[in-house]
């Protein structure tokens, strides 16, 4: 039987402006709880089984918060801007000049194996000659290691000779690779760009003989592109500003459409005045088709459909020969199918990226600018303002009058009983300095096919606020003294902990009252009935007209989870924020304000029994 962890993932209230609204305007409020309808979350309950709800929930870990918008953040929702771009074997830091240049692999002497992705060293192929067998006449000047260089892994032993690939000097050996590789294709780039015109098909087919064809994937598609880009430019009377294409305005129809803005074509041709208006304007002529790239010169390449060569290859490297789909992927060009067409592969290059919340622009996360540097400049996580929850199912014991749960770290092994009630813990600690008040709302049956029957026995408390440690354990021990146990048995403390039960009665779950309290800690109960399983056409005598057909198929993945949508709203008192003006100084200090949040999320209680 497998094991199952209870889990609690929060919804971002980011979906509502995805689902049900556009874009929100520039000046536009923080959308904010209090700016939500008040029969929104009664006409609409969350379905954690819904196909979207996937992209919404997040665990805690995972989300951010906004201290201007008092907001949960998410990573779908966070604007990120990149702080760093380096790369991850050398810890070099690339410029974003070098970027559009270069691509987005390190240009120095760092490649990965391409069948272990391990890291390659630059090693000489000939071995370094014993110091004990050299000549008398300077035995104390090292002899330096001789050419050819390889690239060699530690780990498989893999090493560039195996595909034919030796390096003069143990310098420069991106460029010595790309030459090797590519041969002479990017020193024709411009030839491809000045010598594919917009002209006739001879003209092109004569600077494909005095111009070698592009044989790499890069190359070609470089020609192909100065190709298309020549063909823009002689065919479209926009010619002038072909420097827009990188502003998104390269069409031909949207810049003839911005110079008849300018010259006033429109103008005209929509007034259809005069005889003598239109004897200035002249016709406009005819733009000449754009025609496809047919040379090799132009970056076409005729598909090789003779597989001949690769099934003899087949048939004499067997399986071993061939390359697998992870390292055929890894490649930084396509292509290869056999072990000796793979090639060494670049570092990709890494990010540090800062987040900003996407209404008020606020940094809520920003990591150091220095590559070696792990640290954190600002990082506004979620788990330091917001209760975290954790389940535990509760197991009361009759025979010694007290309760036992288990550890919520630990997976629940045992699997809930339909139709039979079963009770569960759920503690919210508070991370802020602040008293917190909780509400909490739950559907009376769950969504979904299964519906099971959830009841919240106390659905409003306070949390304490999280004081200093040390304070407290001055209280602890006062307490302690007060007590006369000195420390005390963990049974004692934990009736200490616990208010509004007696210790003299046995300690029970009731309606409206928490289960326990301790610092900035509260434990409720929450008891469910899990629903049957079994999947039956419901009586004829139950069913209304214009409902929709009962859902009779097998039992989907995850559906035995029994899984429940809470509501949860936050209020407490807070600093107000110091950018009122007209204030004194001695009144921001004291002035207060409350502040709400409220926020969807999941609970995973466990899994029912099929039986």
């Amino acid at each position: 039987m497998a094991s199952f962890t209870p889990y609690t993932y929060i919804q971002c209230p980011c979906h509502e402006s995805t689902n049900n609204q556009g874009r929100p305007a520039d000046d536009a409020p923080s959308p904010t709880s209090q700016d939500l309808p008040d029969d929104d979350d009664d006409d609409h309950t969350f379905d954690p089984r819904a196909p979207r709800s996937n992209y919404s929930l997040y665990p805690l870990e995972y989300l951010l918060y906004c201290d201007v918008c008092h907001q949960i953040r998410c990573p779908r929702c966070v604007a990120e801007e990149l702080v760093t771009v380096y790369c991850p074997n050398c810890l070099f830091e690339v410029g974003s000049s070098s970027l559009k240049t270069e691509g987005n692999r390190c240009t120095r002497s760092c490649f990965q194996c391409p069948i272990c992705i391990g890291p390659l060293a630059v090693q000489s192929l000939e071995s370094t000659p014993d110091p004990s067998l050299l000549t008398a006449d300077n035995p104390a000047s090292p002899v330096p290691p001789s050419g050819p260089w390889i690239l060699a892994c530690s780990y498989c032993n893999w090493n560039s000779s195996e595909i034919g690939v030796k390096f003069d000097k143990p310098q420069g050996i991106f460029s010595q690779l790309s030459k090797l590789r590519h041969g002479e294709d990017h020193h024709h780039h411009a030839k491809h760009s000045s010598a594919t015109g917009g002209g006739d098909i001879s003209s092109s087919k004569k600077s494909d003989d005095a111009t070698s064809a592009p044989e790499s994937a890069k190359a070609r598609f470089a020609a192909m592109k100065s190709f298309y880009n020549a063909q823009n430019n002689t065919g479209s009377p926009s010619a002038g500003l072909a420097g827009l294409g990188d502003y998104g305005f390269s069409s031909p129809g949207a810049l003839s459409r911005i110079m008849n803005l300018y010259s006033g074509n429109s103008a005209a041709s929509l007034g259809g005045g005069g005889g003598h208006h239109h004897h200035h304007h002249k016709a406009k002529p005819k733009s000449s088709v754009m025609r496809e790239a047919d040379t090799s010169s132009e970056g076409f390449r005729v598909g090789d459909l003779d597989e001949s060569a690769a099934v003899a290859k087949l048939r004499r490297g067997g399986w071993r020969g061939t390359a697998t789909r992870e390292q055929a992927r890894a490649q930084a060009e396509e292509g290869a199918r056999f072990a000796d067409e793979l090639w060494p592969i670049p570092y990709l290059l890494r990010t540090k990226r800062s987040k900003r919340c996407p209404v008020c622009r606020h940094i809520i996360s920003k990591p150091e600018s220095k590559v070696g540097n792990t640290r954190w400049r600002i990082r506004l996580v979620a788990n330091n303002s917001i209760p975290s929850i954790s389940i535990k199912p509760l197991h009361l014991n009759s025979s010694n009058n007290h309760s036992s749960y288990s550890s919520s770290s630990a997976p629940v092994a045992t699997l809930l009983k339909p139709l039979q009630p079963a009770q569960f813990l759920l503690t919210f600690k508070n991370p802020v300095f602040e008293e917190i008040k909780v509400t909490l709302a739950t559907p009376a049956t769950t969504p979904g096919r299964f519906a099971s029957k959830v009841t919240v026995l106390c659905p409003q408390f306070t949390i304490d606020a999280n004081t200093d440690t040390d304070m407290y354990l001055d209280d602890v021990l006062k307490d302690g003294d007060k007590d006369g146990g000195g420390s005390g048995s963990g049974s004692s403390s934990s009736s200490r902990r616990r208010r509004g039960a007696d210790e003299n009665t046995t300690h029970q779950a009731e309606a409206g009252k928490i289960w326990e309290r301790g610092r900035n800690w509260v434990s409720i109960v929450v008891e469910v009935v899990p629903a049957s399983l079994r999947i039956e056409e419901p009586p004829a005598i139950l069913r209304k007209e214009g409902d929709p057909e009962p859902d009779l198929s097998p039992l989907k993945e995850d559906e035995d989870v029994l899984e429940i949508p809470m509501f949860v709203r936050l209020e407490w008192e807070g600093d107000a924020s110091q950018d009122q003006v007209g204030t004194t100084a001695g009144k921001e200090k004291d002035t207060r304000e409350k502040r709400e949040l409220a926020y969807w999320c999941a609970i995973g209680i466990g899994r029912i029994s099929q039986e």
